[in-house]
């Protein structure tokens, strides 16, 4: 059976209701867990899936500053309490009531960039990557240019915008070629440490596979000092992330304080029946910047997809935040 490209246009009327009703639904797991998760804490960290992966550890973020172009730090706030293994056992806890509402398969993470606190939930699952590939094109063409003391040619740039802000399919293979295709963004993905990425085949950036602790670490290199990217290409592909259209602004944009900036990448595909429904990026909660990754398929149709992306996003956050 022939894919569908990995974005979707604008949904018909009848998904748009249904995707009202589910996220409603979704919207009362997140309300119920958080009350859950303030009366026992015990029972959360002691509760998990049956069989499922928990955790697969990154660096801890350093500190200091803030905002969405500087986030290495985010004064403020207070981090949930407890050490890595139980932030998982919590998260795994807390995403229970929406993974036994679902049909499809669940991965999460997210880490509170001040604080370090950092929790995953599926770390190791493998998902097609859909559009949010498209933030790796971007970010392994950069680092070429700087390794090679060059900057983005006109036409790169010109394909750059639409690739991020309306994730614009043919932007995104010229991009994918002009870095090399499969062995150029595969070998800038090792220098980022992206250990579970592989490639898609024939030019089928789409179907990348890769698991949630590595989109983590593709958010860190988009943010931190540490980086091998500059400051420069980090501000310029957060800019683009801020600035996606308003039909792609779901997902880890539920996790953000109202009237906040946040900078995401969405991806959707039907693969080839189901569906993969994916999101990442940088979120202001409270008064703490978050990475935030969410990777989810098998989803029946689009709309339970993004309505499920988006609940996860919200319940990550408040697991490793107060407020």
């Amino acid at each position: 059976m022939k894919r569908a490209p990995a974005h979707a246009g604008k949904l018909p009327a009848w998904e748009r209701l249904v995707f009202m009703v589910v996220f409603a639904l979704m919207a009362v797991f997140v309300v119920a867990v958080t009350m859950s998760a303030a009366k026992s804490n015990s029972t959360l960290a002691g509760a998990g899936r049956s069989g499922q992966v928990i955790g697969d550890g990154l660096p801890t973020p350093s500190t200091g500053g803030s905002g969405v172009h500087d986030v290495a730090g985010a004064g403020g706030g207070s981090p949930a309490a407890g050490t890595r293994t139980e932030l998982d056992r919590k998260l795994a806890a807390a995403l229970r009531p929406l993974v036994r509402a679902g049909t499809g398969h669940l991965a999460v993470g997210v880490i509170d960039i001040g604080t370090g606190a950092e929790a995953v939930y599926g770390a190791r699952r493998h998902f097609h990557t859909a559009s949010i590939e498209k933030a790796d094109i971007l970010a392994a063409l950069l680092l070429q240019h700087e390794r090679a003391g060059t900057s983005l040619t006109d036409r790169e740039a010109q394909l750059a915008v639409p690739m991020i802000e309306n994730s614009d399919d043919q932007a995104a293979s010229s991009l994918w070629r002009l870095a090399g295709g499969r062995a150029g963004v595969a070998a800038v993905n090792q220098q980022f440490g992206l250990s579970h990425t592989v490639m898609g085949r024939s030019g089928l950036w789409g179907l990348t596979s890769t698991t949630v602790a590595d989109q983590l670490r593709l958010l860190t290199e988009l943010t931190q000092p540490t980086s091998p990217l500059s400051v420069t290409s980090r501000d310029y592909e957060l800019g683009l992330m801020e600035n996606v259209q308003a039909g792609q602004r779901w997902g880890v944009s539920a996790a953000a304080t109202p009237g906040t900036s946040y900078a995401l990448k969405d991806g959707w595909l039907p693969d080839p029946d189901l569906w993969v429904l994916n999101s990442i990026g940088v979120v202001e909660h409270g008064r703490q910047q978050l990475l935030i990754a969410v990777l989810s398929d098998d989803q029946p149709n689009e709309a339970a997809g993004i309505a499920a992306d988006s609940a996860a996003a919200a319940i990550a956050a408040r697991v490793v935040t107060k407020g």
